[in-house]
């Protein structure tokens, strides 16, 4: 069992909207939406060998950052809780997480300390956005074009042992600017891609209920090869921002991306006439 098939079984508990986006969202009185969001890491299964602590405390506001990106906010706080084998570690390790929070316009609020057997991180950040404006993951429409920032795979091959790509994966840069400007234009649905393009597209095709279908010959490369696609397609560790938007919508996006695809009718993601395996990075229970 995966987290997503894991994730479904307490959907009667919390409810099928407050489970179907990274961020939780509150409207405030004066027409913004404040947006949330958590993650935990823990040093063996999320942190790659040779890693220094402050590239760990990094990673870690990094990856709950990409999460505000992608539904258009700004930044506004990150608290951090560290779990510590050795009380020395955490100076370092908040020296990454303040520095990535700086970088994107947050502070770091606040947190909590506590002894673990493994240096572990949970850290939750804030954002505000506009609520005409706020992103989510339902939201793209059939005749959308489907849209990505950056490059996605070179993390994956950094995690292969690719030396060259090996910053894209230890310090990874949340989009922050490119996902207020995204929303601005009018994008109808995003998220990151962190755990890889296509299980990111069925996400977006299971809350939107539609299918998507991929031009191969568009897609942005880190090299011409089909180790490169593959990588692509579902490697996971990288922070590009996924988006739909209508054709009018993305006239006015003055941001770099890449269209890949076409929201069509369907439940599936498709290249070509091949429909594509729901896989990508994902957190397992041997059931």
């Amino acid at each position: 069992m995966d987290d997503r098939k894991l994730l479904e079984t307490i959907r009667p508990l919390i409810g099928t909207a407050e489970t179907a986006d990274d961020c939780s969202m509150y409207k405030l009185p004066n027409g913004q939406i404040l947006v949330a969001s958590t993650d935990m890491l823990h040093e063996t299964t999320d942190f790659p060998d040779g890693m220094t602590e402050f590239e760990m405390g990094w990673m870690s506001v990094a990856v709950t950052l990409s999460d505000i990106a992608s539904t258009g906010a700004s930044p506004a706080q990150v608290f951090v809780a560290v779990g510590l084998d050795r009380p020395e570690r955490l100076v370092p390790f908040m020296e990454g997480a303040v520095c990535c929070a700086e970088t994107y316009g947050a502070v770091v609020a606040g947190g909590d300390i506590d002894s673990h057997q493994e240096l572990t991180a949970v850290t939750t950040a804030f954002g505000i956005v506009d609520s005409a404006v706020h992103c989510r993951r339902c939201g793209a429409t059939v005749g959308d074009l489907v849209c990505i920032t950056g490059i996605p795979g070179r993390a994956q091959a950094a995690l292969d042992g690719r030396a060259e790509y090996r910053q894209f994966l230890l310090t990874p840069k949340p989009q922050v600017e490119a996902g207020i400007k995204i929303a601005k234009a009018g994008a109808s649905s995003m998220m990151d891609v962190s755990d890889g393009v296509v299980i990111s597209l069925y996400d977006i095709a299971d809350a939107s209920s539609v299918g998507i279908i991929l031009d191969e010959a568009s897609f942005p490369l880190f090299e011409e090869s089909a180790y490169a696609k593959t990588c692509f397609l579902f490697g996971g560790g990288d922070f590009g921002l996924l988006f739909t938007a209508s054709d009018a919508a993305l006239e006015k996006l003055e941001t770099e991306y890449t269209v890949i695809g076409r929201v069509v009718c369907g439940n599936s993601v498709r290249m070509g006439e091949e429909v594509l395996p729901r896989k990508g990075y994902a957190h397992v229970w041997e059931c």
